[in-house]
């Protein structure tokens, strides 16, 4: 959706620090920057040598000169042409890899910046969308480099020597051919300003049917619209943002080809003046034949350059779009920094701490963009605190399991443990420390965090457990898949390690995903073991087996369990319940229980009609 606050923000002019920041990114690459303008006029003092020659051959032929001074004038403008060919190959070489290295730059500047983002961000954003920006947009800037600037630069010169030798050969006939100029600045101005504006909405409407291709045909959302049997309407929507993008096309294609059109007429029109002026005043004596031939020649090469760098204009305020949507995304500030000299977590076992942590999600303006999410404005307002002074401390070897209803806070604990959001007030601690005084290396080689999910990429076994420890050798991801209880699976599978698993672990089944991700967290080696309802989504089979695996997780390290099913948390060395972001109660197992509160109340409701579990209880 092409929005107006969107539109206005794009239509500022570039302003001095843009221009400066494009600079920085061309900086690395000034000196074949400076091969490719130099290349370029080059070119373009060969392009004007040939009309002029090919006039004096003209010239040559009607004053019956020596057969010798036609051969050298033609082997002389067959030299050119070759050096000019070679040049354009040159050029040609120059602008690809100075065109393919601003596109690395910016693509890696985007993605590592994108990668600082706190998960809010991507909670928010339209992938679709966030790939646009390191697709499309980031071509579009290039093209400013590659295209723009080089046209410029060899335009200019190219006008600025045939005008000179235009004047050197017929000064009246010249400023004849420039009374057409002015029809060629009035359209360029209103088709740039207009194709411009098409740019921005061409972005938009692209971006808007990548999101739903990248949503649609990952595996989650093709399940979702083959369970709700909703493909017809599926196939309507991507229609109708397929159209639009076909629609802002053909007035894109249609804009550009009445102004190609109108600015070729104009020169058509210019060419029959100087032969027709030419030719009279060649009859009449007054002008060489070769003269005629030349003027000729080189309004092709006068207007060719006028035509582009009228379009130019049109190329750079699309490069501008660009690079300014490019920016938006560098501009936003990641809320999470790691401080000057961060410590490390010591040695040894690990306690955790909260101490009076208060903590509500951050407003969609500070995390995000509206250009990102489809939307005309971002919500400003702050977001609802969701814990409220939440104090507990698990020493280092103990399990403390946290339940509650959902969307208590539970979760929100977890993340805050592992520094996935910064809290509001109070503090975090790991061994001690503040985690907002920690290394984010230290922290993430501290603590292993187990979802609900359990996310894979689309790769092997192999490189889905490399991602906790890259230099792992076999033995070690071997014993890591022995203790997840998924060895037997992996030797039985016909890659073993180098099985590809499908997008987010779609070819295994949900237990074995899970232990996946268990057994790359064993082979992280944490200290701290963060598990958010790891079990929840499984069948008791399936269960039985992950919680053999979580046994082998959590032993030895300190444990904070996010537990669904109360069954499983029962030998926890303290239990905490969380209601509204408030620790309610706090207690062993059978002390919660004999208290009768909203604990006991919890676990005679999962377990009322499970008269075995109960008397286990």
């Amino acid at each position: 959706m092409y929005n107006a606050v969107h539109a206005s923000r794009e239509r500022r002019p570039l302003s001095g620090d843009a221009l400066r920041r494009i600079g920085r990114f061309a900086r690395p690459h000034r000196i074949r920057l400076a091969a490719f303008l130099t290349v370029s006029v080059v070119t373009s003092v060969t392009a004007v040598a040939t009309p002029v020659l090919a006039g004096q051959v003209v010239d040559a032929m009607t004053r019956r000169a020596e057969p010798a001074v036609v051969v050298w004038l033609a082997l002389l403008i067959a030299g050119i042409a070759l050096a000019e060919a070679g040049f354009g190959v040159f050029s040609q070489w120059l602008s690809a890899t100075l065109g393919e290295s601003l596109i690395l730059d910016l693509r890696t500047a985007v993605f590592d910046h994108v990668q600082r983002m706190p998960v809010a961000f991507f909670t928010r954003t339209r992938t679709g969308a966030l790939v646009s920006r390191l697709n499309n947009d980031v071509l579009g800037a290039q093209r400013a480099f590659s295209n723009t600037l080089s046209g410029l630069a060899s335009n200019l010169v190219t006008l600025a020597l045939t005008l000179i030798a235009m004047v050197e050969i017929s000064w009246q006939i010249t400023a004849l051919a420039l009374v057409l100029l002015p029809m060629f600045v009035l359209p360029a101005r209103r088709t740039g300003t207009r194709l411009a504006q098409l740019s921005r909405e061409a972005a938009e409407h692209n971006t808007a049917m990548t999101t739903q291709m990248t949503e649609r045909f990952s595996a989650p959302g093709a399940t979702l619209v083959k369970l709700f049997g909703r493909p017809a309407d599926e196939s309507v929507a991507f229609a109708t943002r397929a159209a639009k993008v076909r629609d802002i096309g053909v007035r894109t294609a249609m804009a550009q080809t009445a102004f190609v059109t109108s600015l070729t007429l104009v020169s058509a029109l210019a060419l029959a003046l100087v032969y027709g002026l030419g030719g009279y005043l060649a009859l009449h004596g007054r002008l060489e034949p070769g003269a005629v031939v030349s003027l000729a020649l080189l309004l092709t090469r006068l207007y060719a350059p006028l035509t582009s760098l009228a379009g130019a204009r049109v190329d750079v305020m699309s490069a501008i779009v660009s690079f300014q949507r490019v920016f938006e995304v560098l501009d936003l500030v990641p809320l999470l920094a790691e401080r000057p000299n961060a410590q490390v977590v010591p040695d040894g076992p690990v306690s955790v701490e909260l101490d009076g942590v208060r903590f509500g999600y951050p407003a969609a303006d500070k995390v995000s963009l509206a250009s990102l999410e489809e939307v005309a404005v971002l919500d400003s307002r702050e977001g609802t605190e969701v814990l409220h002074d939440v104090s507990f401390r698990a020493e280092s070897g103990q399990l403390v399991a946290l339940v509650g209803s959902s969307g208590a806070g539970k979760s929100t604990v977890a993340q805050l443990l592992a520094r996935l959001y910064d809290v509001d007030s109070g503090a975090v601690r790991l061994g001690g420390i503040d985690v907002r005084e920690l290394s984010f290396d230290s922290l993430r080689a501290t603590v292993g965090f187990v979802t609900q999910d359990g996310h894979l990429f689309h790769e092997s076994i192999r490189s889905n457990l490399l991602l906790a420890r890259p230099d792992a050798a076999e033995a070690e991801l071997r014993d890591a898949l022995r203790r997840a209880r998924l060895a037997d699976l992996v030797n039985s599978l016909p890659d073993g390690l180098d099985t590809v698993v499908g997008e987010r672990g779609y070819r295994l089944s949900g237990g074995e995903r899970q232990r996946l991700t268990i057994a790359r967290m064993l082979l992280a080696r944490p200290r701290v073991v963060i598990l958010d309802e790891a079990t929840a989504a499984l069948d008791s089979t399936s269960e039985a087996a992950v919680q053999a695996a979580l046994a082998e997780a959590m032993d030895g390290r300190t444990a904070i369990v996010i537990a669904h099913r109360l069954s499983t948390i029962r030998a926890a060395d303290l239990i905490l319940v969380v209601e509204d972001g408030r620790i309610v109660e706090r207690g062993t197992h059978e002390a919660l229980l004999a208290r009768h509160g909203r604990y006991a109340e919890l676990y005679r409701t999962q377990f009322s009609q499970s008269s075995p579990l109960a008397a286990v209880a």
